[in-house]
């Protein structure tokens, strides 16, 4: 949007929530467990990967294709490699906010509690334009293992499957912020990150 974080009182929003970046996954936890399309999608996608990985190991395993030990190998290092995509994930995030107008990008993170984040600082971002920043990384690393799997065999389509199934349960934080907007859709929601104090504000109109 082009509007600043200054105008949206003048333009009729008010303040609805902030999210310190720090309580992120109590926010996270909240959300996901709302009835919501977005927090419903992430669950049933969630269990479809799951379902698709243990069902082509099971197979496989039953036909002795692989012994169990290659196949925990694989899964492994595909749970590495989704690990290793973590900063590719934010980059994505990046990009999409720039796509959509966004000057100021930058990355939070947290060791400890296990969180990354992208920030547009004081981007002022509505539903249409957050969800595309939202769903950026997570379409991408679908597609692209869609794609890997008709050129993988035997244990690297584990592999792949193993990806898939960890960076979609990496995809939490998102789908939750999905499922804000959702939760409140009666409203027109609009939000922005403040870098400096570590907040994202939400406004309603």
């Amino acid at each position: 949007m082009n509007i600043q974080p200054e105008e949206l009182t003048a333009r009729g929003y008010r303040q609805k929530d902030s999210l310190n970046h720090q309580e992120l996954i109590p926010f996270v936890q909240t959300y996901l467990k709302k009835k919501t399309f977005s927090s419903r999608l992430f669950n049933l996608l969630n269990l479809l990967f799951l379902l698709v990985f243990v069902a082509f190991f099971s197979y496989n395993y039953a036909q002795d294709n692989f012994s169990f030990s290659d196949g925990f190998s694989y899964t492994g290092m595909g749970i590495l490699i989704a690990l290793s995509l973590i900063p590719i994930h934010e980059y994505l995030h990046v990009l999409a906010y720039r796509y959509v107008g966004a000057t100021k990008t930058a990355y939070d993170a947290n060791l400890k509690k296990f969180y990354f984040m992208a920030i547009a600082d004081r981007f002022v971002a509505n539903k249409k334009e957050f969800f595309i920043v939202a769903l950026t990384p997570f379409l991408s690393v679908c597609v692209a293992i869609g794609i890997s799997l008709f050129f993988l065999k035997g244990l690297w389509i584990c592999t792949a499957l193993s990806v898939l199934v960890t960076h979609t349960t990496f995809c939490s934080g998102d789908f939750a912020l999905l499922s804000y907007f959702d939760f409140h859709q009666d409203k027109e929601i609009v939000t922005y990150d403040d870098r400096s104090s570590g907040i994202s504000y939400f406004y309603e109109k």
